[in-house]
C-alpha cells in the first residue's frame, strides 16, 4: 500500500494582505479627489461669495473676463506647486527650510497667523449660515459648527473623514448655485462675449481674485492633502498634474455658477442694496426657497474652509514624523482658538482681516519663488527628475505677477500705520 504525502501547506504570514493594484488606484483616486475638493473648498469661503457678488454687481457681465484670466493664472501656479510638492514628497516649509535655513519656518509662521484670521471669519460664517437656515443666533451656530469640524479630525479616520466631507459639500454647492444660477435666467450670450472681449478691464480686480483663489494657506491645501495620503513621486506625475488643474477648475466652476445666478438677477433689474447682498440675490432669484439654499451654501462654503485652514495651517508646523493623533488634536486646537475668539469679539476684526490679506498677498510671492528655484536649480530634491522648461516659464510669468499682488498687499499694510 503506497502512501499518498499530501506537500505542507505554506503558511501564509501573518498581518494585512498586500493590497491589490486595483486597491492602490482606487486609493489614490480617492485620495487625489480629496486634495482636489480641499483645494477648491478652501477657496470657496464667506470672503469668495462676498467678493464674487460684489464684483459682479459693480462689473455686470465684464465680470467675466477677470474671472477667466484668474482661473489661467492660478492653473499656471498650482500646476507648478502641485509638480514640485508632489515629485519631491515635501512639503513646502521643508523645501524652503532646505534651500534657505530657516526661511520654512518663517513661511509657517506667515501662513498659520493667515489661516488663524481668516479662520475666525470662516466660523463667523458657518454661524451666519446656521442663522439662514434655521434662525439660531450665529454664535451658537458658529460653536455647534466647530464641534462639527473638531469632530472629523477627532474621528479613527480623519483623513477618509475629511476627503469625504469636502466632496460632498463641494458637490452641494455646485448642485444648488447651478439651481439658482438656471432660475435666474442670466444673459449667457452676453457673458460668454464679455469673456473673450469684455466691455471693462479691472486690473486690480483680476490680482484680488488670484489671491483670494491662491493666495496664503490655500496656495498649498491641496498639494499637502495629497502627499499626505501618500500620492508622491516621479510615477505620479501625470495624476498629480490632471489634479492639480481639475482642482482649479472645480473652483472656477463654483466661481462661474455664481457670477451667472448673480448676473441673472442684476440683468433682471433688481438692485442688490441690503447689507447681504448675496443673500438678497439668491432670494429675488427663487424666493424663500432661494434664501434657504443660500443658507446651505453660506454654512457649506464656511465649514470647509474652516476645515481647509485648520489642515493646512498645521500642516506647515508638523513633520511628517509628527504622529496623526498629534496632528489631530493640533489641529483641534487650531479650531477651538479661532472659535473662542469668534465667540467673544462675534465676528473678525476688520484691521486683523486686512492686515491677514495683506499677509497672504505677501505670502504667494515667497513661497512661489521657493518652489520654482527647486524647479529650477534643485533638481536633487525632486529625485533627478527633470523639470518641463514650459512649465516653468509659465511659473515665472505667473510669479512676476504675484509680486504685483505682494506691492498691492503692502499698500494694504501701510494704511494700517497711516
Amino acid at each position: 500500500m503506497v502512501t499518498t504525502v499530501s506537500p505542507a501547506r505554506t503558511k501564509r504570514p501573518s498581518g494585512p494582505r498586500p493590497e491589490k493594484p486595483a486597491g492602490r488606484r482606487k486609493t489614490q483616486r480617492s485620495a487625489l479627489l480629496g486634495a482636489m475638493f480641499l483645494m477648491a473648498t478652501s477657496a470657496v469661503g464667506p470672503g469668495f461669495i462676498v467678493q464674487t457678488t460684489s464684483f459682479t454687481v459693480q462689473l455686470g457681465a465684464a465680470f467675466a473676463f477677470a474671472i477667466l484670466v484668474s482661473i489661467l493664472v492660478d492653473i499656471a501656479v498650482q500646476l507648478n506647486v502641485w509638480r514640485v510638492i508632489g515629485v519631491s514628497g515635501k512639503r513646502a516649509q521643508e523645501l524652503a527650510n532646505t534651500v534657505l535655513p530657516g526661511s520654512g519656518w518663517f513661511l509657517a509662521a506667515l501662513i498659520c497667523l493667515g489661516g488663524l484670521v481668516f479662520n475666525i471669519g470662516n466660523i463667523a460664517g458657518t454661524g451666519l449660515g446656521a442663522n439662514v437656515l434655521f434662525g439660531v443666533d450665529a454664535k451658537v451656530g458658529g460653536v455647534i459648527s466647530a464641534v462639527i469640524a473638531i469632530a472629523i479630525f477627532l474621528s479613527k479616520k480623519a483623513g477618509l473623514a475629511l476627503d469625504k466631507i469636502v466632496v460632498v459639500l463641494g458637490a452641494v454647492m455646485i448642485l444648488l448655485i447651478a439651481y439658482v444660477a438656471i432660475v435666474s435666467h442670466p444673459p449667457l450670450g452676453l457673458a460668454l462675449k464679455n469673456a473673450v472681449i469684455p466691455d471693462g478691464v479691472d486690473f486690480l480686480i483680476i490680482t484680488t481674485l488670484i489671491g483670494g483663489t491662491i493666495g496664503g494657506y490655500i496656495t498649498y491645501a491641496g498639494a499637502h492633502r495629497m502627499i499626505d495620503a501618500g500620492v508622491s513621486g516621479r510615477d505620479n506625475v501625470t495624476a498629480i498634474t490632471r489634479s492639480s488643474v481639475l482642482g482649479i477648475i472645480i473652483t472656477g466652476v463654483i466661481r462661474v455658477l455664481l457670477f451667472l445666478a448673480i448676473l441673472g438677477v442684476v440683468a433682471g433689474g433688481v438692485a442688490l442694496t441690503s447689507d447681504n447682498q448675496p443673500a438678497e440675490a439668491f432670494q429675488a432669484a427663487a424666493g424663500e426657497i432661494g434664501l434657504r439654499l443660500f443658507g446651505i451654501v453660506l454654512w457649506a462654503a464656511s465649514i470647509t474652509s474652516v476645515i481647509g485652514a485648520a489642515y493646512t495651517s498645521i500642516s506647515f508646523v508638523t513633520t511628517p514624523r509628527t504622529s496623526p493623533r498629534t496632528r489631530s488634536i493640533a489641529t483641534c486646537a487650531f479650531i477651538a482658538v479661532s472659535t473662542v475668539v469668534y465667540t467673544l469679539l462675534g465676528q473678525a476684526p476688520a484691521t486683523l482681516l486686512i492686515m491677514a490679506g495683506a499677509i497672504n498677498g505677501l505670502i504667494l510671492p515667497v513661497g512661489f519663488a521657493v518652489i520654482l528655484w527647486v524647479a529650477w536649480r534643485r533638481r536633487d530634491l525632486l529625485g533627478g527628475y527633470v523639470y518641463p522648461k514650459w512649465l516653468l516659464a509659465i511659473g515665472v510669468l505667473a510669479w512676476l505677477l504675484t509680486l504685483f499682488l505682494g506691492y498691492q498687499s503692502l499698500g494694504g499694510l501701510a494704511k494700517l500705520w497711516v
